[in-house]
């Protein structure tokens, strides 16, 4: 039996922040984290019906919520996709998520600029690939090349199902670079999807080294992680 980890859950706190802000009593804290679920899933359908080739390329959903308001931050490589014509789309989608919560939301895109090294990002091209019946082995030195041309220090990728076909599922790993996946300051990006093949369902995982907190000067989590450090004691020295 395995002892696997999330990474992004083992960091969460620690070196990353949660993906929902806000805070609840007893009677109201269930209600609200089903909520945020329904949020998210929405969203995801909404976005997949308007995109015409592949998935919705939505790396994260961040959601933070205050007495007025709930705001909610959809990180994606697509943001003309949400935005739509004129906002069109964003409007569209405001209007649906308010019908489905009964409370008053504000919906802001975020745009990432480097998909290359997003781990959730990476996993759906790989997915879209499969579907295409490419040949995984290739799709895999590929999608790590692309990685590790884009910046990062390592990369892990993880297919597991009836790969090319084959009667017997299987799992295939392919890495490149470090992956200290123990080592908390150390960034790594997690992603999961799965490709929905003819033959069956194939799971992607992939794990991205983007480097260290610590050397993020503009990282607030990082600031706060050295300020957190204990100072080293001077050595002692005997007196004579």
């Amino acid at each position: 039996m395995g002892q696997k980890v999330r990474p992004t859950g083992f960091r969460t706190g620690i070196m990353l922040d949660w993906q929902s802000t806000w805070y609840a009593g007893k009677q109201e804290f269930g209600e609200l984290l089903v909520e945020d679920v329904k949020i998210r899933d929405f969203v995801h359908k909404f976005v997949n019906k308007r995109v015409k080739q592949g998935r919705s390329g939505i790396s994260r959903i961040r959601i933070e919520r205050t007495r007025e308001k709930v705001v909610v931050l959809i990180y994606s490589a697509r943001v003309g996709v949400i935005i739509g014509k004129k906002g069109q789309e964003v409007d569209k989608l405001t209007k649906e998520l308010e019908d489905l919560t009964h409370r008053h939301i504000e919906v802001k895109t975020m745009e990432v600029a480097r998909p290359e090294v997003d781990a959730q990002l990476v996993a759906e091209d790989i997915a879209d690939q499969l579907e295409k019946r490419q040949s995984f082995r290739r799709t895999m030195k590929r999608a790590i090349e692309q990685t590790m041309e884009a910046g990062a220090k390592g990369c892990r990728i993880q297919l597991s199902g009836r790969l090319g076909g084959a009667e017997m599922a299987r799992c295939e790993t392919a890495v490149e670079g470090s992956i200290p996946l123990s080592t908390l300051r150390a960034k790594i990006d997690y992603g999961f999807t799965e490709a929905k093949t003819a033959q069956g369902h194939i799971g992607i995982k992939t794990w991205i080294n983007n480097g260290d907190f610590l050397d993020d000067e503009g990282d607030d989590n990082a600031a706060n992680a050295q300020k957190s450090k204990v100072s080293k004691k001077p050595a002692w020295k005997s007196q004579r």
